[in-house]
C-alpha cells in the first residue's frame, strides 16, 4: 500500500472520493472495503491499475509517461513546460488521472504517480533508466567511477554519492555535453543520435567498445553508453534528453483527431434499422432450428468447418457472413452448445426460453452477446476468415476494439456518418491508445460490418440501437459470464430495441398464384410459420414465399394436419381457394406409406412362448406387438426390454446388429459423472461442463453496481481504530472457547489476512466468511450468503473450516 495515496484519500471530501470510486468500481466490489487503508490497497493493486489505464485517452498516458521521465514529485508547471503546453490545458487531463487514483497531488501540489503505472512502460518516451541506475550498479566499481569523473573533467575525489551527482549534472546539461563532444571521434554524434531517438537499447558490435579510437569506446568511457551484455548497449535517460536538445518536447495531443463526416438522412438510417433488427432475430431462430434438426459437427482442430457454415447458410437462406456471425453470437449467448450425445452443436434449454420471449428481449440477448464477444467473426487474416468458433489469440482485445469504434461513432451528431475509415481509426486510437494499432486497424473493418448486419450501423452512421449499446461499455461483462449482463436490461436499450421491432409485420397477403407476400420485415413467428410451409423466393423490403407440393408435405411431416395448418395460416391472412385445395390434396395423399419406429425386436423359435410374452400383463408397459408368429416388436429400448423380461422370469440375451450374441459389462454412471452434466462449447473451441446457473429456469441476474456516493460517505465516517493484528490471537483465544487451537488459528487468518473460511454457530447456522474484524467479543466479517458484513459472537462459533 502506498502511504502517500492513503494520505491523499484522507484529504478528499465526499464528492471527490465518490468521483474516484465511480471511475474505479473494482475498488468497491464485494466484499467492499470498510476503511480507507483497505481502499488504498485495492486502488494500488497492479492488475487493477492496468485495467483502469485501458479506459484512459491518449493525453492521460502522454502525461503519465512525461511524469515518469521527469521523476517523482514533479510540479505541474514543470510538466506543462516539458510538454510545451499551457498549464490550463494540462490540468484537466491531470484531474482525470487524479479521479482514477493513478496519480495524486501532495501537499505542495506536486504530482505523485502510482507505482504500478511505471510497470506499463519499460522505456517511457523511448528513454532508458536514469543515470543513477547505472552508476549505482554493482558492475561499476569506485575505480571505474573515479575514471569516469576524470574523463569528464571532474575531481576524482569525494564520496560516491557526490561524484554521481556531479557526473549526472554534466551529462544532463546540453551545453556541457556539446562541449564534450567537440573532442569525440568522428561518428560519435551520429552514434549517440541513433541511441537517443531509436533507443534506448540497441544491438552493437561488442568488439568496438574495446578498440581504441572508436566512437563506441569513447562514449562508454565518458558515461554516455553502458553495456549490460557484450552485444547490447543502453543510453541513460539524462544523456538521451541532452542529445535530443532543449527544443525537444514529447508528444501531447489534448484534442482528438477529427473524424471526417458526411450528412445522412436520419429517417433512412432509422428505416434501415427497423429492417435489419427483425431480420437478425428471424435468421437466428432459423439457424438454431436448423441445428436442432442437424447437429453442427466440429473439426478435430476445433471450430466449425467452412463446408458446414456454407451448408447452414444455404439451408437457412442466410448470407455466409451472417451465418458466421450468428453462430458465434449464439455460442456466447449460450443458445448453442456442444452436445456429446448428438456429436455436434445443438440448441440449449435457454433457446427454448429465448424463443418464447418477445422479439425485443431476444434481440437484446444477441446484442449483449456480441458486445462482450472476444472474437471477430468477419476479420480476415492474410485474406482468409478465421475458423468459426476456433481459436483467436486476440481475445479480449477484440471486444475492446469493438467498443472503441462504436464509442467514437456515438460521439458524432445524429444524422452524421463517418466519411473516412482512417480518420475513424485514428480517433478510436486516441480514445483507447493501449489497443494494438495493427489489431485496431484490422478489426475495425470487421466490427463495422458486424454492426451493420445487426442493425447498429446504417449508411455508416450509428442507429438509435447502436447509440444505446455504445453507452454500455462499462457494463458489457465478460464473454464467459454465466450471469445475465446488465446490458440486456438497460432501459435505453430496451426502448431502442422495442422501437426497432415495432414495424414488424405479423400478417401476410396470400395470392391465388400460391404465394405469400409480407410487405415489410416479418416477425420471427410469421417467418418461422411461412418457412415451414412454403419456400422463400425473395427477401428485402418485401419478402415472398411460394407454396409447393413439397413444401406443404414438409409441414405435414413436421406434425401438422390439414386443418391445423390451414387454421394457423388463416390467423395471419385470408387463405385463397387454390391454397386450400393444395393443402387438402397433399394431406389426402400424405400417409399412404407408413414407417413404424421400433425400439427393439424380440425373437423366439417357439410361437407359443412369444404369444405368452405378448399377453403378459406385467409386460404391457413395453408396448409389445406381434408382427409374425416368431417376431415381437417393443416400443421400449433394448436394455429396458431385457430388464423387464428378466424381472418376470424369462432369460433373454441381447443380439448385436451383426446377429451375434452381445453380452458385455456396463459401466455404472453416477450422479457426478460428466455425461450427466450439460456440456457446452466455450468460444475458442473448448468444451467444458456447465455448472447450470439457473434458478427456476431463468439465468441468475448480475448484482447491481455499488453506489459510489454511499460508499464514499461510509468510508469517511468509518473509524480507524479496530482491535486487530497484534491482539487478534489473544482476543480469539479468550472468547472463542468452543474452538480447538487449530481452528482458532484459522479464524485469526480470517481477521489478519482476509482468507475465506466456513463457520458453524451453536444453532446450526453455517456461513462462509472473509475479511473479518474484531469488535470486542464479536467477529464482524463479510458473509457471502448474505452479501454483507455481519457480526458473529466468537463464543457461539463451534467450528471453523477452510473454504477454497
Amino acid at each position: 500500500m502506498d502511504d502517500h495515496l492513503l494520505g491523499w484519500l484522507r484529504t478528499l471530501d465526499e464528492a471527490r472520493l465518490a468521483r474516484v470510486l465511480s471511475n474505479r468500481p473494482d475498488a468497491i466490489a464485494a466484499p467492499w472495503p470498510r476503511r480507507l487503508d483497505t481502499l488504498a490497497q485495492r486502488l494500488g493493486n497492479g492488475f487493477a491499475v492496468m485495467e483502469a489505464m485501458r479506459a484512459l485517452p491518449l493525453p492521460c498516458l502522454e502525461i503519465a509517461q512525461a511524469c515518469l521521465v521527469l521523476g517523482d514529485r514533479t510540479p505541474p508547471e514543470r510538466l506543462a513546460g516539458f510538454l510545451d503546453a499551457p498549464v490550463a490545458v494540462v490540468t484537466p487531463w491531470l484531474d482525470v488521472l487524479y479521479d482514477h487514483a493513478l496519480a495524486w497531488p501532495d501537499d505542495d501540489g506536486r504530482i505523485h504517480l502510482a507505482e504500478a503505472v511505471s510497470r506499463w512502460w519499460a522505456a517511457p518516451l523511448g528513454l532508458g533508466e536514469p543515470l543513477a541506475h547505472y552508476l549505482n550498479s554493482w558492475t561499476v566499481s569506485n575505480d571505474t567511477l573515479r575514471a569516469l569523473a576524470r574523463n569528464l573533467g571532474l575531481p576524482p575525489h569525494g564520496n560516491k554519492r557526490r561524484t554521481i551527482a556531479k557526473v549526472t549534472e554534466v551529462l544532463s546539461h546540453g551545453v556541457r555535453l556539446a562541449a564534450l563532444l567537440r573532442n569525440a571521434p568522428e561518428g560519435t554524434e551520429r552514434l549517440l543520435a541513433d541511441f537517443a531517438w531509436d533507443g534506448p537499447v540497441r544491438d552493437v558490435d561488442g568488439g568496438r567498445f574495446v578498440m581504441l579510437g572508436t566512437p563506441e569506446k569513447w562514449a562508454a568511457d565518458h558515461g554516455l553508453l553502458y553495456r549490460p551484455r557484450w552485444e547490447i548497449a543502453e543510453m541513460p535517460r539524462e544523456v538521451a534528453l541532452s542529445v535530443r536538445g532543449p527544443g525537444y518536447h514529447p508528444p501531447f495531443s489534448p484534442e482528438p483527431p477529427e473524424v471526417a463526416t458526411i450528412p445522412v438522412d436520419p429517417e433512412e438510417v432509422d428505416h434501415l434499422m427497423t429492417l435489419a433488427a427483425p431480420h437478425v432475430v428471424e435468421r437466428c431462430a432459423a439457424l438454431l432450428d436448423n441445428t436442432a434438426k442437424t447437429p453442427l459437427p466440429l473439426l478435430k482442430t476445433g471450430g466449425v468447418g467452412v463446408r458446414e457454415v456454407r451448408r447452414v447458410a444455404r439451408e437457412t437462406g442466410c448470407d455466409e457472413d451472417e451465418t458466421r456471425l450468428l453462430l458465434e453470437i449464439c455460442a456466447v449467448a449460450r443458445l448453442l452448445a456442444w452436445d456429446e450425445k448428438s456429436g455436434g452443436m445443438v440448441p440449449t434449454e435457454r433457446f427454448d426460453r429465448w424463443r418464447l420471449d418477445e422479439g425485443s428481449a431476444r434481440l437484446r440477448v444477441l446484442l449483449s452477446a456480441w458486445w462482450r464477444m472476444e472474437r471477430s467473426s468477419l476479420r480476415k487474416v492474410e485474406g482468409k476468415y478465421l475458423t468459426v468458433l476456433g481459436d483467436d489469440q486476440s481475445g479480449a482485445a477484440v471486444a475492446r476494439v469493438r467498443r472503441a469504434v462504436l464509442g467514437v461513432l456515438s460521439h458524432l451528431p445524429s444524422g452524421t456518418a463517418f466519411a473516412d475509415r482512417g480518420s475513424l481509426v485514428r480517433n478510436a486510437h486516441w480514445h483507447a491508445p493501449l489497443l494494438d494499432q495493427a489489431l485496431l486497424t484490422d478489426c475495425a473493418v470487421a466490427a463495422l460490418e458486424e454492426a451493420r448486419l445487426l442493425g447498429l450501423l446504417a449508411n455508416d452512421a450509428l442507429t438509435d440501437l447502436g447509440r444505446a449499446l455504445a453507452g454500455l461499455s462499462a457494463h458489457a461483462g465478460d464473454e464467459n459470464d454465466d450471469t445475465v449482463p446488465l446490458v440486456e436490461h438497460d432501459p435505453a436499450l430496451v426502448e431502442a430495441s422495442t422501437r426497432a421491432l415495432a414495424s414488424v409485420r405479423r400478417s401476410a397477403l396470400f395470392g391465388p398464384d400460391l404465394t405469400a407476400v409480407v410487405t415489410g420485415p416479418p416477425s420471427s413467428e410469421l417467418a418461422e410459420l411461412l418457412d415451414r410451409v412454403a419456400e422463400r423466393e425473395s427477401r428485402g423490403a418485401a419478402s415472398v414465399w411460394r407454396f409447393t407440393t413439397e413444401s406443404v408435405r414438409g409441414a405435414l411431416d413436421y406434425g401438422y394436419d390439414a386443418d391445423e395448418l390451414l387454421a394457423e395460416l388463416s390467423e395471419v391472412g385470408q387463405i385463397p381457394q387454390p391454397l386450400e385445395y393444395l393443402v387438402r390434396d397433399v394431406a389426402r395423399r400424405h400417409g399412404e406409406v407408413t414407417v413404424t419406429t421400433v425400439a427393439c425386436i424380440v425373437q423366439a423359435s417357439d410361437p407359443a412362448l412369444l404369444a405368452e410374452i405378448a399377453a403378459h400383463r406385467r409386460l404391457s408397459r413395453l408396448g409389445l406387438r406381434l408382427l409374425a408368429p416368431t417376431v415381437l416388436v417393443s416400443s421400449a429400448p433394448a436394455e429396458r426390454t431385457l430388464a423387464a423380461l428378466r424381472e418376470n422370469g424369462y432369460a433373454p440375451v441381447p443380439i448385436a446388429d451383426t446377429g451375434e450374441i452381445a453380452i458385455r459389462r456396463t459401466r455404472t454412471v453416477g450422479p457426478d459423472d460428466p455425461q450427466n452434466g450439460k456440456l457446452i462449447l466455450l468460444p475458442g473451441g473448448q468444451v467444458a461442463e456447465l455448472e447450470t446457473p439457473f434458478h427456476d429456469g431463468a439465468y441468475v441476474l448480475t448484482e447491481p453496481l455499488p453506489d459510489p456516493h454511499e460508499h464514499a460517505r461510509r468510508l469517511l465516517e468509518s473509524q480507524e481504530g479496530v482491535e486487530q493484528n497484534g491482539r487478534t490471537w489473544a482476543i480469539i483465544g479468550r472468547n472463542a472457547t468452543r474452538l480447538p487451537t487449530a481452528q482458532q488459528s484459522l479464524l485469526g487468518f480470517v481477521v489478519d489476512r482476509g482468507v475465506r473460511a466456513g463457520i458453524t454457530l451453536t444453532d446450526g447456522i453455517t456461513a462462509t466468511i472473509s475479511h473479518g474484524e474484531l469488535r470486542g467479543g464479536t467477529l464482524d466479517a463479510w458473509c457471502e450468503e448474505a452479501g454483507d458484513y455481519l457480526e458473529f459472537p466468537l463464543s457461539e462459533i463451534v467450528e471453523v473450516r477452510g473454504a477454497y
